[in-house]
């Protein structure tokens, strides 16, 4: 079978046992160093993708994707419900509300975020019944004043079911300042923990609740809470919404809680990324190396090829075909590892903290217990093509130096 000079000799050179065995060291640690590289890369961008998924997971499902609510309280919420819900985009639409306030226990204060929420309809939109320790959402009941909070609240007010609380929120009013202080007292029905920071910033009450302290009419909620097919498409599924209602309608969505928390992940996977990749850069210039001391060790062999017809194209392409084969085999033997490590990695950690007895991951100071992962194409197809490419690359230098030696020169003292 005819196959190209460039081609034939080199990989005849990669596969030859060489005379300096230094050469084929280097050669070897080259290749081991970039495979290294990539599965590293595959490994750690994998967990990333898992935390993010787990905390979008986590905190999108207890907070709402859009929402759209009134200038004045609704009346007929399942109006505007069925209205959402003709957007292909929504999955459903709920009554909901959202106030601020402080809980007070035994001396002790803390600021609160409070979701008035339907129980028969929550788990449409929420995972909080999922999440729940102690108690159930169900046991909120409306005219009870019942709140389920986190565990991180219940933890630090050491709070347990039946306790008595007192909720401060601020009202508007006509005297001088504008606002006074409301208090109601509520009582604790259920303790929830979805491992994350809401578990000490929020608390869930009926939703008719929330509205008599809000002091709206029976029957009237603040908004109507939306679940999305994709959620980041929430900005423009909730304006589109609102245009549809037309005037006296606003929209909100987790971007504008939420988002800088998503972004500084986004940021960080794409930092530690560079990070990583100069890992690999490391390892593909070693190509440079082994390239560099290969074509000084075949200086008589391309003399003897020029003087036999070969052009300085061809010679170049020996070497560029040498160097390339190097970081392929290093690139699929990395990607290869990365993407085996990167589907067992939560048994592999399983199987180090039963070798060790140590825990890698505490559920007491970590929100998961275990190390999640989650392997993206896309993210295979990049690495392993920056990988080659940055190999590729280190190959034109050296295989320029040796398209340039002169055959008189380079026989002179054979």
């Amino acid at each position: 079978m005819f196959r190209p000079l460039s081609i034939f000799i080199g990989t005849r050179y990669t596969r030859a046992k060489r005379r300096n065995h230094f050469i084929s060291f280097i050669s070897l640690t080259s290749m081991i160093g970039l495979a290294l590289g990539v599965l590293a890369m595959i490994v750690v961008l994998s967990v990333m993708n898992g935390f993010q998924k787990e905390m979008s997971t986590r905190i999108l499902g207890t907070v709402p994707h859009a929402s759209i609510s009134g200038v004045q309280p609704l009346d007929d919420w399942q109006t505007l419900a069925a209205t959402a819900r003709k957007n292909p985009q929504v999955l459903a639409a709920v009554p909901f509300a959202e106030l601020e306030g402080m809980l007070s226990f035994r001396g002790a204060m803390q600021p609160i975020q409070l979701h008035g929420v339907d129980p028969q309809l929550d788990s449409q939109v929420s995972i909080i019944a999922e999440h729940m320790v102690q108690g159930r959402l169900a046991d909120l009941k409306a005219g009870e004043f019942g709140v389920v909070i986190g565990e991180i609240t219940a933890r630090r007010f050491q709070l347990k079911i039946g306790d008595k609380l007192a909720l401060i929120v601020p009202e508007i009013s006509s005297v001088p300042g504008g606002i006074t202080p409301r208090m109601q007292r509520i009582n604790v029905v259920g303790v929830f923990k979805v491992g994350a920071e809401l578990d000490s910033s929020l608390a869930v009450l009926h939703v008719a609740d929330a509205a008599q302290i809000q002091r709206m009419q029976p029957g009237q909620v603040q908004s109507v809470r939306l679940k999305l097919k994709d959620l980041y498409q929430a900005p423009q599924v909730s304006a589109a919404i609102v245009a549809e209602l037309g005037e006296g309608y606003r929209a909100s969505d987790w971007t504008l809680t939420q988002g800088s928390l998503f972004s500084a992940m986004k940021m960080e996977k794409t930092m530690i990324g560079l990070l990583l990749l100069l890992i690999v850069a490391v390892a593909a210039f070693n190509i440079i190396a082994t390239l560099i001391m290969v074509v000084a060790d075949k200086g008589a062999d391309i003399a003897i090829l020029r003087t036999l017809g070969a052009t300085p194209r061809q010679i170049m392409g020996i070497f560029m075909v040498q160097g390339t084969v190097i970081g392929a085999i290093g690139t699929l033997i990395g990607g290869t590892l990365g993407i085996l490590a990167a589907l067992n990695v939560s048994q592999l950690v399983g199987w180090i903290e039963r070798v060790s007895g140590q825990q890698v991951l505490s559920s007491d100071v970590y929100f998961i217990s275990n190390l999640p992962s989650e392997l993206l194409l896309s993210d295979v197809l990049l690495i392993c093509g920056a990988a080659f490419s940055l190999s590729f690359l280190a190959t034109l230098y050296p295989s320029w130096r040796a398209a340039r030696i002169q055959p008189a020169e380079a026989l002179r003292y054979e």
